[in-house]
């Protein structure tokens, strides 16, 4: 394994809101960073379909049908907008993480905020489901579980992923950092409206997402991919021909970067925002192992008798069904009954409830 590595951050729009479209343009995407060298391809959050900008904007009385269409256009895990993209990886030989609005085969109405890693031979790798929603997320997608807490080993590094606000949590970033992860994907929305200007502007989400990664990195001693969504035209035309009252919003609301971060929490590379793109950077992984000399979280710069952390990653289900390849066939049944029968006629049992 080279220690050099070429990565790639997609910084693009979605056909908003059209699963098919948008994994058109992904393969599109994928297909133009593999020929510019990339080996890891990352992609937004929720990048299929859409992320749901809408919930901040509106009150939930107003965007039923805005939540019927997220649902109608999420992905399933076996669906064939995964299989395009498992197939693309393999032709190309390339690693992608992939931001998906996923659905669920329990629900109609059930969908996830989640991530998947498909290996260069086409494999998913990993399959990470956003464990809280962040603030009006919980408005349309459900809690995921510790099931994807997982860095993935492949030719290139061990890699992992959490999504958006997880970045947030010291816990969930503890996780990947003691499974040794050498390069961390956190992806992110093309925007985070959340106060009017009138009110005193917005959240500073470049500024938020460049702390978290550096943190990330620094205390991981890992490299950081910031690959965040692309508001286009057609999606800024679409929010404001539903309600023009959200036009200064949008239109003063920070847009989300695109960067990369090195093991000293230092950006490398290159840094997109206000165009869309693919950005790149070269990773040398040998640079992971000389500050961990200086701190080691998860190695000797710590005590592991005094903090203890045990992480669940059972995946949850809603339901646990027994078949009938699992009960008594018929015919065991009748002769079950007949031996109890013939056990109560003799005197050997005397009870029917044996």
């Amino acid at each position: 394994m080279s220690s050099l590595v070429k990565v790639a951050a997609v910084h693009a729009a979605p056909i908003f809101l059209d699963r098919t479209a948008t994994t058109a343009k992904a393969i599109s995407i994928l297909r133009e960073a593999a020929n510019a060298g990339a080996e890891l391809v990352a992609f937004p959050e929720t990048y299929i379909p859409a992320f749901p900008v809408w919930a901040a904007l509106w009150a939930p009385i107003d965007n039923h049908d805005l939540f019927t269409l997220m649902a109608e256009q999420s992905v399933s895990l076996h669906g064939p907008e995964v299989a395009a993209l498992r197939r693309e990886a393999r032709a190309l030989g390339v690693i992608v993480s992939m931001g998906i609005s996923e659905s669920s085969n329990a629900s109609v109405g059930a969908i996830w905020n989640s991530n998947i890693l498909i290996g260069s031979n086409g494999d998913i790798l990993n399959h990470h489901r956003k464990l809280v929603p962040t603030f009006y997320e919980k408005l349309v997608w459900a809690g995921g579980d510790g099931a994807g807490l997982r860095v993935s080993s492949t030719p290139i590094g061990r890699i992992g992923n959490l999504i958006c606000g997880e970045n947030t949590n010291p816990l969930a970033r503890y996780t990947l950092m003691a499974q040794a992860e050498q390069i961390h994907i956190s992806s992110w929305p093309p925007m985070w409206p959340t106060r009017r200007p009138s009110t005193g502007g917005n959240f500073n989400n470049v500024a938020a997402n460049r702390i978290r990664a550096s943190a990330h990195s620094f205390e991981a001693k890992a490299y950081g991919i910031v690959s965040a969504g692309y508001m286009d035209a057609a999606m800024r035309d679409f929010l404001i021909a539903r309600d023009p009252s959200v036009v200064e919003v949008i239109d003063r609301t920070q847009r989300a970067a695109s960067f990369f971060v090195d093991p000293t929490g230092e950006t490398v590379g290159d840094l997109l925002q206000d165009q869309e793109g693919i950005a790149y950077a070269e990773f040398d992984l040998t640079r992971c192992i000389e500050p961990k000399q200086f701190h080691d979280v998860v190695g000797y710069y710590n005590r592991f008798d005094v903090f203890d952390l045990t992480i669940n990653r059972k995946r949850l289900t809603p339901a646990t069904f027994l078949d009938i390849a699992d009960t008594p066939t018929a015919s065991e049944t009748d002769e079950s009954c007949a031996s109890n029968d013939a056990s109560f006629r003799n005197g050997n049992g005397g009870s029917l409830d044996a």
